[in-house]
């Protein structure tokens, strides 16, 4: 028998995704230089919103590399006509939306 505590339990999931769900309060710690070139771009009133979208942003990417990593490991590299044609898939869903630079 191990005298090693035994790891914790996962976390619960959450019910909501990514950009969803109520706001909640947070503490967050940012050098005081990338905390002002923020102030400066977008206002203290836009701090919050400035800091959730890039958290978004980099949270979608990941999951985006995670998920291309998987496919890699199932099917084998992504062959540049692929990418070709997800980057025109991309444009064309994220360009409707307004939501996303182009990917081109």
């Amino acid at each position: 028998m191990s005298d090693s505590p035994s790891p914790p339990p996962p976390p619960t999931p959450s019910p909501y995704s990514v950009g969803e769900g109520p706001a909640t309060r947070v503490s967050l710690s940012l050098p005081e230089g990338t905390a002002e070139a923020i102030r400066r771009r977008v206002g203290k009133r836009e701090f919050s919103a400035f800091i959730t979208l890039a958290v978004e942003r980099e949270l979608r990417g990941q999951i985006l590399d995670e998920y291309l990593a998987d496919y890699e490991r199932r099917k084998g590299p992504v062959s540049e006509a692929e990418q070709e044609r997800a980057r025109r898939v991309f444009d064309e869903v994220f360009t409707e939306e307004s939501q996303w630079p182009a990917a081109s």
